[in-house]
């Protein structure tokens, strides 16, 4: 063998061993780099496979977004919007009708009110089962024989009421901000606990105080039938500060045509504060309006104390307001105007914001309407394309709306009991807003937002009052009722969300007569519903490409 190595290699054969040797280290250090490559390799599939799942959820992000939303001007590029306007094809009657109300406007005339003769309202008359009544969600399963316009012998004629002059050198005046001094700092943080806002500030400012002109200015130009039913103004209030409630009350006095302002009830729900007991009444009765005060016995809540307010009614239409509110210039006409034109229509202001902390009145946005999460909890969503299309982009008219807020709006005194006014069986508040909501589209109704009317309210960040129970269980409560008996078979979705609440009612038989749940609110809510299916269709297409991604690929860089 030493002959045979002597002759195959020019060395030695000692260092050929060593030449062996060196090879075998070099050998052995191309493996240890080849794993190091290989775990190198494994680190940057990592952070790819990583990096994709992000561009994913980003492409998910964007796609939702463009499938759930359409813009609030302007087109409405996307897949829901284009098909959200195959759900808006007006009735005859209510193409009709916005015809009538278009010919109804005097171009040339100041005068915003317009003669009963040029607006036709037998024509208006949508009591047949098919109707749409008024172009929303009447008919259809739910007949009755109230009709949907009132006699002329119903109606009264009234004039604009005169504008409240800025009282100069007052806080608070045309809607301003209240800037409490240094001094006073601490008195105001001890009042704020009162009434959860700013209430120096509040008493500050004068019962009379001036507002700025907020609305649209085509709302400026518009025209109203020079006869209008009658109105009653219910206020439900509990341990009320004495300015803010004068200050609603007078807004109400001051802004509102006369002839039109039947009464105001203040309904006492068990206050306890010594101003609101024999001062009040000594109060209200200087007032220019009648004016009565009820008072519950013992604490019944908003629902109850406004059905008690709500018994004792004259005018033809019951407008609800709530007690820390500030009405502005032409916010009944608008309300009023619809309602004459059908009476099953339910009417809401736009809802401005009154500053807790400051009292600045801040407008709010015209671009939005009300809605609900599946914890049935109100929520503002931006008006789709297909409702701007439909109102042919004009800001100023009427807004058909899923949902209200609840705390602010008219509707006609017959049509509130023939839809069963509100819920007894709540307790105090919460879910009654909604609950009116389904009632009144599913029972013939079509619930509005009239974009010309405006109101302040004082929004506060938490609530001053306790409830017996806590807030969140009677809110729990109510919205389990509404689902039971409103919602169908959609209760399981708030079931689903609220697992830990399963108290549940069964009172199917009170709206035995009315329509189901799915369908006057399929077209309503068809972008709200179809926002759910987008999006649960974009999370399972993301879990299946994530979990591809994280199995398939690092397989594949192991055999590499």
């Amino acid at each position: 063998s030493g002959s045979f190595c002597a002759l195959c290699f020019p060395f030695p054969f000692a260092v050929s061993e060593r030449v062996l040797h060196q090879q075998l280290k070099r050998a052995m250090s191309n493996v240890n780099l080849s794993r190091m490559f290989r775990g190198k390799f494994r680190t940057n599939t990592c952070r790819i496979v990583l990096l994709t799942s992000l561009v994913w959820l980003l492409i998910d992000v964007i796609l939702i977004v463009n499938y759930a939303d359409c813009p609030s001007s302007g087109g409405g590029s996307s897949w829901l919007c284009k098909r959200s306007t195959e759900y808006d094809v007006e009735s005859p009657r209510a193409a009709q009708q916005q015809k009538q109300q278009r010919h109804a406007v005097a171009p040339e005339d100041d005068d915003p009110i317009v003669g009963m003769e040029e607006i036709d309202t037998d024509s208006n008359n949508l009591g047949d089962p098919g109707g749409n009544g008024g172009g929303g969600g009447g008919g259809g399963g739910f007949d009755n024989s109230m009709p949907r316009t009132y006699r002329p012998q119903e109606l009264k004629k009234w004039r604009v009421a005169p504008t409240v002059g800025e009282n100069y050198g007052r806080p608070g005046e045309m809607g301003k901000p209240v800037k409490i001094p240094s001094s006073q700092q601490e008195l105001m943080k001890e009042k704020f606990k009162e009434n959860q806002f700013n209430l120096l500030a509040s008493d500050m400012i004068w019962l009379n105080r001036s507002l700025t002109d907020v609305r649209h200015h085509d709302c400026k130009k518009k025209h109203y039938p020079a006869k209008l039913p009658t109105t009653s103004i219910v206020i439900v209030f509990h341990n009320e500060a004495w300015s803010t409630l004068l200050r609603t009350i007078w807004s109400v006095i001051n802004r509102s045509p006369r002839p039109l302002l039947k009464e105001i009830i203040l309904v006492d729900d068990a206050s306890e504060r010594e101003h609101l007991g024999r001062q009040l009444e000594d109060y209200v009765k200087t007032l220019p309006v009648s004016t009565i005060v009820l008072r519950t016995v013992k604490r019944s809540g908003l629902i109850r104390a406004r059905l008690l307010g709500a018994k004792h009614v004259k005018g033809q239409v019951i407008t609800f307001l709530d007690a820390h509110c500030e009405c502005t210039e032409g916010w009944l006409e608008p309300l009023l105007a619809r309602i004459v034109l059908d009476r099953k229509t339910v009417v809401c202001p736009i809802i401005d914001v009154i500053s807790d902390e400051t009292f600045e009145y801040v407008t709010a946005s015209d671009q939005t309407w009300g809605g609900f999460n599946w914890k049935l909890n109100f929520r503002w969503y931006r008006v789709p394309a297909r409702e701007m299309q439909r109102r042919n982009h004009d800001r100023t008219a009427p807004l058909r709306t899923p949902t209200m807020a609840g705390g602010l709006f008219s509707i006609d005194r017959d049509y509130f009991y023939e839809i069963g006014s509100y819920d007894e069986g709540m307790d105090i508040w919460g879910g009654e807003n909604l609950e009116m909501s389904f009632r009144v589209w599913m029972c013939g109704g079509t619930l509005e937002i009239a974009p010309c009317s405006r109101v302040g309210h004082v929004f506060r960040k938490s609530t001053p009052y306790s409830f017996p129970g806590g807030t969140s269980q009677i809110v729990n409560k109510n919205n389990a009722r509404l689902a039971e008996v409103w919602l169908d078979g959609w209760s399981e979705f708030y079931y689903n969300i609220n697992p830990g609440f399963t108290y549940r009612y069964r009172f199917y038989l009170l709206r035995a007569e009315f329509r189901l749940f799915s369908a006057p609110l399929k077209h309503i809510l068809s972008s709200m519903l179809e926002f759910y299916v987008a999006f649960v269709t974009f999370v399972v297409l993301f879990l299946f490409l994530f979990l591809t991604a994280h199995t398939l690929i690092p397989v594949f860089a192991w055999k590499v």
